[in-house]
């Protein structure tokens, strides 16, 4: 169901993306109830000046070390979940790759369950 993006600057250490995808999943299935082998990455490296973002934003300061993380979901999770779901990613980012937590930003984009094909062209969730 999740298709996420991440998007950073080169210049991490080698498997840094893969990592930083594993930590979201992992997010994702002890927080919002991704189900097991629900994952779709799509992990982008991007040269010196491929971010464009500004130096700070309602109270973050914002380094060449940011993180920019989208994911598309089924709508319905409660505030509460998406809450416990930033701060997860922001943490284990943080413990586990050294990212600093100011540096993530995660953008949630629902959608409804019939805007999704999983191969074959069917709309598997549909009704």
């Amino acid at each position: 169901m999740p298709l996420v993006r991440i998007d950073f600057l080169k210049g991490r250490p080698e498997g840094f993306g893969k990592m930083a995808g594993e930590i979201v999943y992992e997010a994702m299935r002890a927080t919002i109830s991704v189900p097991e082998n629900d994952k779709f990455q799509v992990i982008t490296e991007h040269p010196p000046g491929g971010l464009n973002h500004a130096d700070s934003y309602l109270g973050a300061s914002y380094s060449d070390g940011l993180v920019l993380i989208q994911i598309t979901l089924n709508a319905g999770r409660t505030v509460e979940l998406k809450k416990s779901l930033y701060q997860r990613i922001a943490g284990d980012l943080h413990a586990m790759l050294g990212v600093r937590r100011e540096d993530v930003v995660i953008s949630l984009v629902e959608v409804s369950r019939e805007n999704w094909s999983f191969g074959n062209g069917v709309a598997q969730y549909a009704g």
